[in-house]
Formats: C-alpha cells, sequence, structure tokens
C-alpha cells in the first residue's frame, strides 16, 4: 500500500488577510500533488490551508490542542485531539514529512524550533526571520509563492533533507 506523503502546514490562528490568500493556495498545492495535509485544526493559516486542500479534494487532519473538537475549524477532516494545549505543536511537525511555516506568531516559531531540532525540513512563506548565534545557521528554506514553498517542501522530503545540526541529538534530552 502507497502512503500519500503528509505535510505539516503552520501558522497563525488571527492572520492577516495576504497570509490567509497564501495558506489557501498552499493547501491546494499539496492536495493537486496528492499530499495530505497536516496542521494545529483552529483558524488563520490552518483554516485557509485546510479549506484549499479539501477544495482540491484533498485530505486535512487537525491536531487540535484541546479534549474535544471545540474551535476545530470545519475543513478539517480528521481531527485529533489531544487535551495537550500547545505542546501539540510538537505532534504537528513530527507528522509531516516537511513543515511549510506561512506568517505566523509565537506559537509558529515554536514549530520552526521543533521541526530544525527534529531534523524536519522548514520552508517559510513570508514567516520568521531567524539567524542563530555563530557560523552556523539553521538549515531554513525561502520561498516566494505558495507554489515554490510546496514545490520546496516536497523536494526536501524526498531527499529526506535533516541537515539540522541537531538532528542527531535526542531531542527529549536535548537544550
Amino acid at each position: 500500500m502507497i502512503v500519500p506523503m503528509m505535510i505539516s502546514v503552520v501558522g497563525g490562528d488571527h492572520a492577516p488577510p495576504e497570509a490567509v490568500r497564501m495558506a489557501e493556495e498552499v493547501g491546494r498545492e499539496l492536495a493537486r500533488r496528492g499530499c495530505t495535509l497536516v496542521c494545529g485544526g483552529r483558524g488563520g493559516v490552518m483554516e485557509a490551508a485546510c479549506r484549499g486542500a479539501r477544495a482540491e479534494g484533498g485530505h486535512t487532519i487537525g491536531i487540535l490542542p484541546t479534549a474535544d473538537s471545540a474551535g476545530m475549524n470545519p475543513y478539517v477532516e480528521y481531527p485529533i485531539v489531544t487535551g495537550l494545549g500547545i505542546a501539540r505543536n510538537s505532534i504537528v511537525v513530527l507528522s509531516g514529512s516537511a513543515v511549510i511555516a506561512v506568517d505566523g506568531s509565537y506559537g509558529t516559531l515554536s514549530e520552526i524550533a521543533y521541526a530544525l531540532q527534529y531534523g524536519k525540513p522548514v520552508v517559510l512563506l513570508a514567516s520568521w526571520s531567524l539567524s542563530a548565534p555563530g557560523p552556523e545557521q539553521p538549515p531554513l528554506i525561502r520561498a516566494d509563492s505558495p507554489g515554490e514553498a510546496v514545490e520546496k517542501a516536497l523536494a526536501a522530503a524526498r531527499a529526506g533533507d535533516t541537515s539540522s545540526s541537531v538532528a542527531s541529538e535526542d531531542p527529549a534530552h536535548g537544550d
């Protein structure tokens, strides 16, 4: 049995219109390529990405922070309730073969950090600018459009791009 690639899309619950537009197009592009979209299952970027994926016949998984489906966006096909609050961000990231970050606030920043910690490829679309102290910089991939973000995420996921300097460490015991 062939399992479709799952890609995590992260971004703010309260997103500006341009981020919502880009997230919806990311969802559409992922569905057109047969990918399953994983997100936090709430509003803003998450809802827009799910709406785009479902409009193209794609599948969506929402990893919810609550112990029930209250607050879930209407485009989540498969809700997973966790009762973990923002700790569910780690599950969102670990469930995908790559992460696409669209816009976002501190929750998105935590998801980017988790992805780097676990060696997941991260594609930034109008999202955070990050640098690390010292000469070694995080392996972040920038994209200028939703289509480019999806292409780069899929290419990195297929290549098994785990070039993060902390990828070989056990994140449960890291700093």
